[in-house]
């Protein structure tokens, strides 16, 4: 895992594109695509240039690819909206797959904080914990959780969900920080 410190253009829009997200995730929740997509091009445009031609663009689509795999398999699974899928491949095109890997786990330790303080305030405790037991049996089984019960699947309005974007944006922020405090 690596916590390198983008080149200043990039960590700028990096923070603006994550911010932006967050505050449309929050309000619509949805990410809009002109978000994610400028992201993606301005993440292969620097990156190639920053980095001499082939070498950035290569180090830009390794981050692509995997921030969009990883959040793909998510998204197939009914974990995640679209939006969050094409969010995770722009911060990837920006960062390069090495520095995206610590936003990932950033992202998913501060969300699994936020989902958990959500849940002690929802007072969900014991149907959370039921729901985890039936997500683990049906995966034993090889089934999708989401099919027989409605709540587990993110695009349906009885889910209990966090704005995944804002997360996201969160994480980012988090490894940004971090970043800087450890570049000498």
């Amino acid at each position: 895992m690596s916590l390198t410190l983008p080149p200043p253009g990039v960590a700028v829009f990096l923070m603006v594109m994550v911010l932006t997200a967050a505050v449309y995730d929050v309000r619509f929740r949805r990410i809009p695509n002109w978000i994610t997509v400028s992201g993606v091009v301005i993440g292969l445009g620097l990156n190639t240039f920053l980095y001499r031609g082939l070498p950035g663009l290569v180090f830009s689509l390794k981050g692509l690819a995997l921030g969009f795999g990883l959040y793909f398999l998510l998204y197939a699974l009914h974990a995640m909206g679209a939006g969050d899928v094409k969010m995770m491949a722009a911060v990837g095109a920006l960062v390069g797959w090495e520095d995206w890997f610590a936003i990932f786990v950033l992202t998913a330790l501060l969300g699994g904080i936020l989902a958990g303080l959500v849940m002690l305030l929802r007072g969900r405790v014991k149907k959370t914990i039921w729901n985890l037991g039936y997500i683990l049996g049906e995966m034993k089984h090889g089934r999708a959780a989401y099919l027989t019960r409605e709540e587990l699947d993110v695009k349906s309005p009885k889910s209990v969900g966090l704005p995944h974007g804002a997360v996201i944006a969160v994480g980012t922020m988090f490894f940004l920080a971090i970043s800087a405090h450890f570049v000498k």
